[in-house]
């Protein structure tokens, strides 16, 4: 229920996000605020989208929150959010409840793609990577220089296990990754993708920050405990596992200390 309340503040706002000179995707921008736009679908982008047998869409919803001071000309470290397929929550719904007012504090830039209603035949990870691709290519066409800036993927619960499928991903396509946050994952998913994928062996020391709660009925402790161990044995070495006393859920300040643990390493 909070995520809906969550939802419907956004889209409140969202609408009287504007300012003059600034945009992305040929939409206005405000600095620290938040837009979402209609973007083009590469050829590429679209043939993953058709995993599951998804009809393709004429476009993706691309979500973009910047931070207060932000300057295109500068680099900035992004934030891109999947969210799990239960409930068939869209990546912006899990960017704007769980990442954004913490993210933006910390200056980071906040991405997600997202494919317009009605919702796909399956949830594939093929569907969620094609549009985060899409967004991806929207920001770097909307800010030069930006195919530079250092990209973290994050995700909690069945996000979680989506973003540690396609975090390999891609690293082999170029881009660079620069962390991995994931919280309440139950299952390992990061070793198939990297062996499928290829995204090299420097990809190994990509930081992964885990957060459990330790009070977690959906993912266990145990259950997170081995996730790590099995990323472990795959070669994953700079790994930071923390725990906090509560539930499902991501906390704050866990994903405060994920951020500023990854920026020191960029």
């Amino acid at each position: 229920m909070a995520r809906i309340f969550c939802a419907l503040a956004w889209l409140a706002l969202s609408g009287s996000t504007f300012a003059a000179g600034l945009n992305f995707a040929g939409a206005p921008l405000i600095p620290g605020g938040t837009v979402h736009v209609s973007v083009p679908l590469s050829d590429l982008e679209k043939s993953y989208l058709t995993e599951g047998g998804n009809a393709v869409p004429p476009y993706t919803v691309a979500t973009l929150a910047v931070p207060r001071g932000f300057d295109p000309k500068k680099a900035w470290p992004v934030l891109i959010v999947f969210s799990s397929s239960d409930h068939l929550y869209p990546n912006w719904f899990d960017m704007t409840c769980l990442y954004r007012e913490t993210a933006l504090a910390e200056g980071w830039v906040l991405l997600t793609g997202d494919g317009p209603k009605p919702p796909p035949r399956l949830d594939s990870s093929g569907w969620r990577a094609g549009h985060t691709l899409a967004a991806l290519d929207a920001l770097h066409r909307s800010f030069p220089g930006s195919q530079k800036w250092p990209v973290v993927c994050a995700g909690q619960s069945g996000g979680a296990k989506r973003t540690t499928y396609l975090a390999p991903l891609f690293a082999a396509r170029g881009y660079r990754v620069a962390g991995i946050f994931l919280e309440g994952i139950n299952e390992e998913r990061i070793t198939q993708s990297y062996q499928r994928f290829q995204p090299g062996r420097d990809f190994l020391r990509t930081p992964i920050f885990l957060s459990s709660g330790v009070r977690d009925m959906i993912a266990t402790l145990d259950q997170q405990n081995a996730v790590e161990n099995s990323m472990r044995r795959t070669g994953f070495k700079n790994i930071r596992h923390t725990t906090f006393p509560g539930g499902h859920q991501v906390l704050p300040p866990q994903l405060q200390e994920a951020l500023r643990w990854f920026r020191k390493g960029m």
